[in-house]
């Protein structure tokens, strides 16, 4: 069983920065598919970035430029900086892990509790 455990959200002026962090148990960090998903309300859940294995990325549009996705294998870590925060960023933000390949239709296998990220005016 993998378990994933966030930090780091919290309540930030727009224009300013957080740093989320995600923290997995089990073995098979190094060769999974790590990501970070967003759920405002009222809104579907959806991807914000993800990472694979080798350090390959994908970010949604609304995000790049701003947000940088990092892992350490090492540490079993995966991070989300956040730069330049807008207040439609507000939302519960989740760490997934998913097995397979580095697609943004690849569902995550295991989530974690989530972290409010909220953006003021």
């Amino acid at each position: 069983q993998v378990q994933l455990v966030e930090s780091g959200g919290g309540l930030v002026q727009a224009g300013g920065s957080l740093r989320l962090s995600c923290r997995a148990s089990g073995s098979i960090f190094s060769i999974a598919v790590m990501g970070w998903y967003r759920q405002a309300t009222g809104q579907q859940r959806e991807l914000v970035a993800n990472i694979n294995s080798g350090g390959s990325t994908i970010y949604q549009d609304s995000v790049k430029g701003r947000f940088t996705i990092s892992r350490d294998n090492a540490q079993n870590m995966v991070s989300l900086q956040m730069n330049s925060l807008k207040p439609e960023d507000t939302a519960v933000y989740y760490c997934a892990l998913a097995y397979g390949v580095l697609d943004p239709r690849v569902q995550p296998r295991y989530w974690g509790q989530g972290t409010q990220v909220t953006v003021s005016l």
